[in-house]
């Protein structure tokens, strides 16, 4: 039986208010509306948490806290980036007629309403039956979503999109988030630019700006990213993208300007403080990255949205100023994490990381050394990604400068090099781990002026017009050296020259089987684990990586 628009008793909603008189008076007016269950929340952390673990058709939350530091904006910023929003959630915004501005772009970015105070119970049952009529109204896309049939829900937006049908506008921005997670920008970027022709909205330009990012046009991006700052300097998710285009660029300097204004713009955000100090971290300035990691531990660490690379990089710093009990803390803190979630493999490597500096700074260096021994087996394995790359290398470093020698560390920091130095900005990070020991900064330099050598021996070779032997020489120094970059070549030569490489199909077979395992997807310089990228959606779906594309045939 379909589902009547007016008919709430099988929802629940949460009102998010620090006033008990408002919040009594929301709850009583839900009510009266026939919803189901109504929780309350005094505090936006409160909500944070109940968010965190269930969902809710309506949240109803005031945009100012007397009392907090964060704001209902804080609050839908971090759910909507950690994807903890689901799309059948209806989110509702409540404040002062003197915040109007805000509470509009608040309402955008969410994309359901705002309630304006004092308000009565008839405006806030318009505002929940609109937003119930659009959710019941692309059922059918949510549906698809949820079955992570992403290109049959791609396909149902551009359908909605093209014949301007109900809801156009929604479904154009759901279906252009879709085709950026099924890797193919370009079509998005379209979207998006056919939004913004057709209604201006600061999402679209930013689309725009994202599509471009993934297609690998970060000077564009960069200049999108300019233009809509320029015009919309409160933005605060155009600054975290120009942060992300910067940070790929190599330009840590201007990246970490640009994080310092996205914390500025939402100093409550445990996701742009994260930014901020790890950012501060590769650039260099320790001392500011150790205050705010630290504040991020204490004001995330009890999140879903909080990233546990924020606590590895703080118990560096630890050790490098003799902090045995902050060291301690940061060992502490990932028991605590692992005890909420121990079947995370990722968090077990990031904790081994803390382990081993916990041990160096006890001076057992025997066990020190032992640990990393056991974590330098792993260097070659698919799952030993970039961060991994970065961690290890740091700790080899701190041993290093502290005179420990390991017979085989030479031989590993050359793997890390010339698996993972596959451009400026990936390079530059790795020498920034290694700051405390030189010597493995500048390895990193010369394994990726190596790394470029192979690649432009190889497309000398295509140009030439032998793709066949530019094929096989990338195949055989990606097996050589796991480089992504070198793989991801092998794929595009292959992909544009088919016709003329011999033995083409056995040659698709292994490149495919590199890609699988030591493809983009596990080589990517980024600060922390990848969330939701900054004015998307969040798919909430279970978060499967899209597949490889295959090669033509």
């Amino acid at each position: 039986m379909a589902t009547r628009d007016d008919d709430y008793s099988a929802c629940s909603a949460l009102v998010v208010d620090g006033n008990p008189t408002s919040r009594s008076i929301l709850v009583g007016q839900l009510r009266d509306f026939g919803v189901g269950t109504v929780l309350q929340a005094a505090r936006a952390a409160d909500a944070r948490r109940q968010l965190e673990f269930r969902s809710f058709d309506f949240v109803l939350c005031e945009l100012h806290f007397s009392n907090e530091s964060a704001s209902g904006q804080d609050l839908l910023d971090d759910l909507r980036r950690n994807q903890l929003l689901p799309f059948s959630t209806i989110f509702i915004m409540i404040t002062g007629e003197a915040t109007y501005a805000r509470v509009a772009e608040a309402a955008e970015s969410a994309l359901d309403g705002y309630l304006l105070k004092p308000h009565k119970a008839t405006h806030l049952g318009e505002r929940l039956h609109a937003a119930r009529v659009r959710k019941l109204s692309l059922q059918g896309i949510f549906s698809a979503i949820e079955a992570e049939n992403f290109e049959e829900a791609a396909r149902l937006c551009l359908e909605r999109f093209e014949s301007k049908g109900k809801f156009w506008l929604y479904a154009a921005r759901v279906g252009a988030e879709l085709l950026l997670r099924v890797g193919r920008p370009a079509e998005a970027q379209q979207l998006y630019q056919a939004v913004v022709a057709a209604k201006t909205l600061p999402w679209a330009k930013l689309g725009v700006a994202r599509a471009q990012l993934d297609a690998g046009q970060l000077t564009q991006a960069t200049s999108t990213l300019e233009n809509l700052i320029s015009s919309d300097p409160n933005y605060s998710d155009a600054y975290d993208v120009m942060g992300r285009a910067q940070f790929e660029l190599g330009r840590f300097d201007k990246a970490l300007e640009t994080y310092k204004m996205a914390a500025t713009l939402t100093p409550a955000s445990v996701s742009r403080v994260q930014n901020l100090a790890m950012m501060s971290y590769y650039a260099g300035h320790h001392e500011d990255a150790e205050k705010l990691l630290d504040r991020a531990a204490r004001i995330g660490l009890e999140s879903k949205m909080f990233d546990a690379q924020s606590l590895v990089l703080l118990a560096f710093t630890r050790l490098e100023n003799g902090d045995r009990k902050g060291l301690q803390r940061c060992h502490d803190d990932f028991n605590r994490l692992i005890e909420r979630q121990p079947d995370v493999p990722r968090l077990q490597r990031l904790a081994d990381i803390v382990i081993a500096l916990n041990l160096i700074q006890q001076h057992q260096f025997a066990q020190s050394v032992d640990a990393v021994r056991r974590l330098a087996k792993t260097v070659t394995s698919s799952e030993f990604d970039f961060e991994s790359a970065s961690n290890l290398l740091a700790l080899m470093s701190q041993l290093a400068h502290r005179a420990i020698q390991l017979d085989e560390v030479e031989a590993v920091v050359g793997v890390i090099g010339m698996r993972f130095c596959s451009n400026r900005s990936m390079t530059e990070l790795l020498a920034a781990s290694a700051v405390a020991h030189p010597p493995f900064a500048e390895r990193m330099r010369e394994c990726q002026a190596k790394v470029l050598e192979m690649a432009e021996t190889a497309m000398a070779l295509s140009l030439s017009g032998n793709p066949t032997a530019a094929v096989k020489n990338l195949v055989l120094h990606g097996r050589e050296t796991l480089n992504a970059r070198l793989i991801d070549n092998a794929y595009q030569v292959l992909l544009k020259h088919r016709a003329k490489v011999f033995e083409a199909d056995a040659l698709a077979e292994e490149v495919q089987g590199l890609r699988a395992q030591y493809g983009l997807h596990n080589a990517k310089a980024s600060l922390g684990e990848q969330k939701r990228q900054a004015g998307g959606l969040a798919l909430r779906t279970g978060g499967t990586r899209p597949p490889e594309k295959a090669l033509a045939t």
